[in-house]
């Protein structure tokens, strides 16, 4: 794969681990590590498919990589999220510019904040009250809003 192709493969790929991230924590409230190592380890091919330089290109994707590891650590800290939502968040980082980043974590809030009413209505419907707090699968909406997120590369292309 070259030039445009190996950029679309390359997003495809990446919508494809999304999902998996997405359907896995849906299933089982977890997110395997592999996922996340597989999306960060694709994102240098990225940087080379679009030509990004190394400073400060990918300086500034690796900077956004871990600060956003180390805000989201401190939610998985007090227990408002889980750690392989933290790592995929990151490994999302390596692959989008500070902008579109911000507004994926825009998408992700709104996306988390309807997964969360729909497990709030699952959880009263089952009438599991007694049950204690809900489980909410927040790598669904990370995977929601990293497929937005990533649509403008193979969408803009086609028109």
């Amino acid at each position: 794969m070259t030039g445009m192709d190996g950029r679309i493969g390359l997003v495809i790929l990446l919508g494809a681990l999304l999902l998996a991230a997405g359907i896995q924590d849906a299933r089982t409230r977890e997110i395997a590590n592999r996922i996340c190592i597989a999306i960060a380890l694709l994102a240098p091919l990225w940087w080379w498919a679009n030509g990004i330089a190394p400073w400060p290109g990918m300086a500034i994707q690796l900077a956004l990589a871990a600060a956003a590891f180390l805000l989201f650590a401190q939610a998985f800290r007090f227990g408002m999220m889980g750690g392989g939502d933290v790592k995929l968040i990151a490994a999302l980082a390596l692959w989008l510019p500070l902008d579109r980043f911000l507004s994926m974590l825009v998408v992700m809030s709104l996306a988390g904040g309807a997964v969360t009413l729909a497990m709030l209505v699952e959880h009263r419907i089952k009438g599991d009250r007694d049950r204690g707090g809900i489980e909410v699968p927040y790598g669904v909406a990370i995977a929601i809003a990293g497929l937005l997120a990533i649509r403008e590369p193979i969408l803009n292309h086609l028109s």
